[in-house]
């Protein structure tokens, strides 16, 4: 993983808007429609386009923008065995339940319906991971990049969307899930592609299990555990790790806060830390950063545009999001992020797709700004 030795480098958490042509077909394989023709073509074609738009945004460190993955978390379902008939999300966010009203205007229209856990889950076989690389490999074939990096579902995330109705308890699932991860995990780092490991249930669930913060600590530190035992191949630098309090506009008055879970999260193996420092909830959380130094070896990578709203946040805003943050961590150990993905679920966009890139492009005029003052 490069990092930010001459200036601020610039990134994002991982899902990007689809071609419309391409997100129909997408939803006709996760009805279970046989042969969506020419999908693996538009997908590549798609791959292709979002790397060259991400490099004309002034991002430094791309992905594939998750064009072949109908969610961040749910496309596992097309690749692990084990899971059948219907079940829904582990509980609903507290936030948003207080407000009943608001929460159907924005969810309504929502189906969270999954396969749950019903049996031993394995990993199926690698043609689509080898596919995701090999689409993004080609794609940064002669792109002016620092560096690259895939998405992959961490055990924790997954059994918040993929109920278990198999394993005795949550601790024997999450590292069912581990093992069976592992694989593809594995796969992507031989590739020489960094791992980011996707972890919203690292915050996320801490307002959907109506758990105490004592027990909903237990609960992360066993997820994170797992993660620890899935990477345990891979070196830490290799990874990244993102978190957040999920990707939606709504009250958020309920959040963990950042002070009560980052002891946790520095317990697992990756070397870099996404999380979110843009929206209101969360922006006045960089102080906490004034107290808590990160691990020897640590990289923040704090969001400074806020995944959820159609504003373009002005690049000097931006740099004092990434100045505040590199005079306390150090710029090395600092790089550019956004607070989630823009479109974590294939057909649920909040951020207009031609705004995404503006958003982008904001983001790299401001890390360029703050580099001058932190180099």
């Amino acid at each position: 993983m490069k990092r930010s030795t001459e200036h601020i480098l610039t990134t994002h958490t991982g899902s990007l808007p689809r071609p419309p042509e391409l997100l129909a077909a997408l939803q006709r394989r996760d009805r279970g429609e046989a042969d969506v023709e020419g999908l693996d073509d538009q997908i590549g074609a798609a791959v292709a386009d979002v790397v060259g738009r991400q490099v004309e945004a002034g991002v430094s460190v791309v992905n594939d923008g998750e064009q072949g993955k109908i969610g961040y978390a749910t496309y596992v379902k097309e690749r692990l065995a084990g899971f059948g008939g219907e079940a829904g999300m582990a509980g609903l966010p507290a936030d948003m339940a207080e407000f009943p009203d608001y929460m159907r205007r924005v969810m309504g229209g929502i189906d969270f319906a999954m396969p749950a856990c019903v049996g031993p889950v394995s990993y199926r076989g690698l043609d689509a991971v080898r596919a995701d690389i090999a689409n993004l490999q080609t794609a940064l074939d002669g792109a002016d990049v620092e560096d690259a990096f895939l998405n992959a579902a961490s055990p924790g995330v997954i059994a918040v969307f993929l109920q278990n109705q198999h394993y005795p308890s949550h601790e024997e699932y999450v590292f069912a899930l581990a093992d069976a991860m592992k694989v593809e995990y594995d796969e992507i780092h031989r590739a020489g592609i960094v791992l980011q490991l996707d972890c919203p249930d690292l915050a996320m669930s801490g307002h959907m299990l109506g758990e105490s913060l004592d027990d909903f600590r237990a609960r992360a530190r066993v997820n994170v555990e797992a993660i620890n035992h899935a990477t345990r191949d891979i070196p830490p630098d290799d990874m990244r790790l993102h978190l957040c309090w999920g990707n939606y506009e709504g009250p958020h008055h309920h959040d963990v806060a950042l002070r009560d879970i980052i002891d946790v999260v520095f317990e697992a193996r990756p070397a870099a830390v996404l999380f979110e420092a843009a929206n209101p909830r969360h922006e006045h959380e960089w102080t906490l950063f004034e107290e808590v130094k990160p691990p020897e070896g640590k990289v923040v990578i704090p969001g400074v545009l806020d995944s959820t709203t159609n504003f373009i946040e002005h690049p000097e805003l931006v740099a004092q999001r990434l100045v505040r943050y590199g005079k306390l961590v150090g710029p090395e150990n600092l790089m550019a992020g956004s607070d989630c993905g823009f479109a974590t679920f294939a057909s649920y966009l909040t951020v207009f797709p031609d705004i995404t890139w503006a958003k982008l492009h904001a983001m790299a005029e401001g890390a360029a700004l703050a580099s001058k003052e932190l180099y």
